[in-house]
């Protein structure tokens, strides 16, 4: 079920949010009622993978309890091994297993012609990347006694299965959400209701309004890449950049939204990227709760830059690897994250080194065409198309006779431009002074009009692949 569809925005949400502020309802059904609800947003896709879910539910809980409930090392460790193997053997069953096997026939084949490994089309269940994520980080954050265990199974599954948060994030730590999944409100915030729904149009009005808008002109050029000139290969990418931007930031602002229209503060997961000086700032600043796990649960794990700057710099790499690879399972995924995490070592040695610094306009452009280039491999479907583009981008299939024309005229180019002004000159949604006036509902009421007046075009979100 896509947010931006008739049967969430009109049917499904309005049913939910009126049982769960329905006062006749205790808090205890209330969640049952927000889970059930959960469950059946997230089977809307498939319900054959609801079982995955409510396995990895049940596992981490009984896991979590075990790792309180002794002292004894040996236990403790083994309780946490359980629930990491667990997770991540069905992470890898369901996302990396065709793809390794891929990849072992393709070396057995070039060395002695043989492909010993069966390749399964395996139906990759949807948000699984996320929720495994989500319910390691519990038992790991027991295991460390950062956290106590949930309370009941009812309070630990509304946290994993929450429908805002299930499929593409944020990335929720049970920390963040465990006092307010305690001390549920029994009536409306109306002031934050409202801020919640501003956030949700918000969203919207990005996916539908400008994502989907370029997408439209950018995917056509993309599906043809091998004619791509120079300057319409670069009209793609810095469209497909766009894309990608207001996407992924429309989907976080909608899921940050919803939390608030049930009473629940979502960490923040997006803010402003492209407008970092330094890639370190982008992975700030870009998936930000992905980057919070990927810093606490393995750079710091490994040493952090608590052992010298080789191996620091060494972390870097191999978090990036592992980062390009939980997006995607495929080559071009795996030079992605290898690509940030050689940009990451290269600002790194310049910290180091003293190296002057740039001005912040020039750094901010010089990160910006970096963070570009490297959407190639993440937009490529496999190493060729990334190739050609790259190719195309120096100049390499030669340039377009007519610039205007073969970027879509003046429409193409303005809308480039227009949205490449929002995304530079225009505030976020987090920086925008909300008020619950009668000016901002009648304009939140006219962007959800518009939206859903569009409905008939919903395309799924580009993270929902992940």
């Amino acid at each position: 079920m896509l947010f931006n569809s008739y049967v969430f925005a009109l049917v499904f949400l309005p049913l939910v949010l009126f049982a769960w502020w329905s006062e006749r309802l205790s808090q205890r059904t209330r969640l049952t009622a927000l889970v059930a609800a959960s469950y059946f947003f997230y089977g809307w896709w498939d319900y054959r993978f609801v079982s995955l879910l409510l396995f990895s539910t049940v596992l981490d809980y009984c896991c979590g309890h075990v790792l309180e409930s002794t002292q004894r090392p040996a236990i403790r460790r083994a309780a946490l091994l359980i629930s990491m193997l667990a997770n991540l053997g069905l992470l890898v069953f369901f996302k990396y297993s065709g793809f390794l096997a891929r990849s072992v026939n393709a070396l057995t084949g070039a060395i002695s012609g043989s492909q010993p490994l069966p390749v399964w089309d395996i139906i990759l269940p949807v948000g699984i990347s996320f929720y495994t994520f989500q319910t390691m980080s519990y038992t790991i954050d027991i295991y460390l006694r950062k956290a106590k265990p949930a309370t009941s199974l009812l309070h630990f599954a509304a946290y994993v299965s929450m429908f805002p948060q299930l499929v593409a994030g944020p990335i929720v730590r049970y920390t963040d959400l465990e006092e307010q999944l305690r001390q549920i409100r029994t009536r409306p915030d109306w002031e934050q209701m409202a801020r919640g729904l501003f956030f949700f149009a918000g969203g919207l009005g990005q996916k539908l309004l400008l994502a989907d808008l370029i997408a439209a002109r950018v995917d056509p050029l993309l599906a043809d890449y091998g004619t791509l000139q120079l300057q319409t290969s670069w009209y793609a990418m810095l469209g497909y950049t766009c894309q990608l931007y207001f996407d992924f930031a429309g989907y976080s602002n909608m899921a940050v939204g919803l939390g608030l229209m049930l009473g629940f503060q979502f960490p923040q997961n997006f803010d402003s990227p492209y407008k970092s000086r330094n890639i370190s700032e982008f992975w700030r600043r870009w998936h930000m709760t992905l980057s919070s796990f990927l810093r606490d649960y393995l750079f710091v794990p490994l040493g952090g830059s608590r052992y010298g700057q080789w191996l620091t710099l060494r972390n870097l790499v191999i978090v990036m690897f592992l980062g390009g690879l939980w997006h995607g399972a495929g080559w071009t995924f795996v030079i992605w994250g290898l690509y940030h995490g050689l940009l990451l070592v290269v600002h790194r040695v310049a910290q180091i080194t003293s190296m002057r610094r740039l001005p912040q306009g020039l750094a901010a452009l010089l990160t910006f065409l970096c963070v570009v280039i490297g959407w190639t491999f993440f937009r490529a479907q496999d190493l060729t198309m990334a190739g050609s583009l790259l190719w195309s981008m120096i100049g390499g299939h030669g340039m377009a006779d007519h610039t205007l024309e073969s970027l879509g005229g003046i429409r193409g180019v303005g809308l480039l431009g227009g949205l490449l002004l929002i995304i530079f000159a225009m505030p976020n949604l987090w920086q925008i002074r909300f008020r619950p006036t009668r000016a901002w509902a009648l304009a939140v009421a006219a962007l959800l009009l518009i939206c859903v007046l569009r409905f008939d075009s919903q395309s799924p979100f580009l993270y929902f692949q992940f």
